[in-house]
C-alpha cells in the first residue's frame, strides 16, 4: 500500500488547541472534533496523569480526570511553557515545555486513526501574534518531536486567514475577503488587498481593532460592520471567535448578508494553517505571495556563474517569515574583493546592488578563494550577513577571517 502524506494545521490559542489535517487523497482539510459527528473542535490545552497508573490524558479527558480528583496535571500549557514554568505531578517535577511536547505528540496521533501508513509531510503552527520567545518555544518542541526544518512552519492568524480565504472558490475572493474575530472581548477586523498587477499577486492583510462591543451587541456590531465593509465591495465575510456564540446577531447579520457570502466557524485558523502545509508541500498550486508584518519585504540574491551560465541565487525571499529567514551558500571569488548582493522588491523589475568589501582578504589566484555566505534576518527589514574565508582545500588554507555586515533593506 502506498504511504500517504499528512499535512497538519495546529492552532495554539490561550486555553485551547485546534487541529486540522489533510492527506494526499483528500480534497480539503478536515478538523478533529472532540465529539464524533459534532463541531466541537476546541481541545483544552490540558495534560493530566492518572494517580497510581502513570497514564497521561490530554484535552477534555484530562480536565475530567483532574476534576474528579483522580489525577493531577496542568492546563493552559502553551502559556506556561512560554513562561518557562515547572509543575509538580505525582511528586515529580516536569518542565512544561516537555509536557506541551507530549500534548502535541498525543493530538497528532488522532489523524493517524483515520488512515493507515501516513507520514508527516508538514505541520504549520498558527497563533494570534508571533515574537522571538514564541518562535524559540516552537523550536524546542520541534526538537523534541524530531521535526526537520522542512517539516514545520509558524505563522500568525492574519497569515492563516490569507491561506484559508484564497484556498476557497475564486468567487469567494474575487473582490477580496474580510474576517471579523470576536475573541478576548475585542472585535478585530482583518481585510485583504491583492495587487492584481503583480505576478505572482502580492497580498496584504490589514488589521483594525474596534475593541469591545459596548451596550447592545447587535447594534454595536452593526456600527462596526457598517464602518468596516461599506467603503469597498467584498466577496465574502468570515466570522470567528467565542464572542459570536449565541443568537444575538440579527440586524448586523442581515446587513452583512446583503450581497456577500457570510461564514461562521471556529476552525478557520487551523484550516488555514493546514492549507499552508498543503501549499508548501506542493499538494496545492499557489499564485500568491503574502507580505505581512512578519514577512521579508525584499528579495536578496547573489549573481553567480553556474556551469558558465549567469544565474541569480536567492538567499532571502520576499514573503518569507523573517523569524525563519536563514540561508547559507558557498561561492568562489573571481577577480574581486567584493561580494555584490542584489536587492529587489517583489513587484519591481529594478534592483539595488549592495557591494560588501572584504578588507584584508588574502591575495590568491582567481577562483582560488572559497567563501561561506550566510544571511540571517534581524527583522522584516534588516539582515545580518556573515562571510567566512574557507581558503581552497589543501592548496590555500583558510585565513579564518570573518566579515559581518548589517544590511538595512
Amino acid at each position: 500500500m502506498k504511504e500517504k502524506s499528512l499535512s497538519i494545521g495546529l492552532d495554539f490559542g490561550k486555553k485551547y488547541a485546534l487541529v486540522s489535517y489533510c492527506t494526499s487523497d483528500m480534497s480539503e482539510p478536515d478538523t478533529i472534533s472532540t465529539v464524533a459527528g459534532s463541531e466541537l473542535y476546541q481541545i483544552p490545552l490540558s495534560l493530566c496523569k492518572r494517580r497510581g497508573i502513570g497514564q497521561w490524558y490530554y484535552g477534555k479527558e484530562a480536565e475530567t480526570v483532574m476534576k474528579n480528583g483522580e489525577g493531577s496535571g496542568c492546563d493552559r500549557l502553551f502559556g506556561r511553557a512560554l513562561a518557562g514554568e515547572q509543575v509538580t505531578v505525582e511528586g515529580e517535577t516536569y518542565d512544561t515545555v516537555e509536557l506541551l511536547s507530549l500534548f502535541v505528540r498525543k493530538i497528532l496521533t488522532v489523524p493517524q486513526k483515520f488512515g493507515t501508513s501516513m507520514k508527516l509531510a508538514r505541520i504549520t503552527i498558527t497563533m494570534d501574534t508571533l515574537n522571538r520567545e514564541k518562535m524559540e518555544l516552537i523550536e524546542k518542541i520541534a526538537g523534541r518531536m524530531k521535526w526537520t526544518k522542512e517539516q514545520y512552519h509558524v505563522i500568525d492568524y492574519a497569515e492563516s486567514f490569507y491561506y484559508y480565504a484564497l484556498s476557497q472558490k475564486e468567487e469567494l475572493w474575487l473582490h477580496d475577503a474580510v474576517l471579523f474575530d470576536y475573541s478576548k472581548n475585542s472585535m478585530r477586523f482583518y481585510y485583504m488587498e491583492r495587487n492584481l498587477n503583480s505576478t505572482p499577486q502580492l497580498v496584504h492583510i490589514y488589521l483594525k481593532d474596534y475593541g469591545p462591543l459596548i451596550g447592545n451587541k447587535d447594534t454595536a456590531f452593526l456600527d462596526v460592520v457598517t464602518d468596516a465593509v461599506s467603503r469597498k465591495i467584498y466577496s465574502s465575510v468570515y466570522l470567528t471567535g467565542d464572542g459570536f456564540d449565541g443568537e444575538w446577531m440579527r440586524e448586523s447579520l442581515k446587513f452583512l448578508c446583503n450581497g456577500r457570502h457570510v461564514f461562521l466557524g471556529k476552525n478557520l485558523y487551523a484550516k488555514g494553517a493546514c492549507y499552508a502545509s498543503c501549499i508548501h508541500t506542493g499538494m496545492q498550486p499557489w499564485q500568491f505571495v503574502y507580505i505581512g508584518e512578519n514577512e521579508m519585504k525584499v528579495n536578496i540574491s547573489l549573481k553567480v556563474k553556474d556551469r558558465e551560465e549567469l544565474i541569480f541565487h536567492t538567499l532571502v525571499s520576499a514573503g518569507e517569515n523573517w523569524y525563519e529567514a536563514k540561508n547559507q551558500c558557498e561561492i568562489l571569488l573571481a577577480g574581486t574583493n567584493t561580494v555584490d548582493f542584489w536587492l529587489q522588491l517583489p513587484d519591481s523589475r529594478e534592483a539595488k546592488i549592495e557591494s560588501l568589501e572584504l578588507t584584508d582578504i588574502p591575495k590568491r589566484p582567481e577562483r582560488m578563494t572559497r567563501l561561506s555566505v550566510m544571511t540571517e534576518a534581524l527583522s522584516d527589514s534588516a539582515v545580518k550577513v556573515t562571510i567566512r574565508d574557507l581558503g581552497f582545500g589543501e592548496i590555500y588554507k583558510s585565513s579564518e577571517k570573518v566579515w559581518e555586515y548589517k544590511m538595512e533593506l
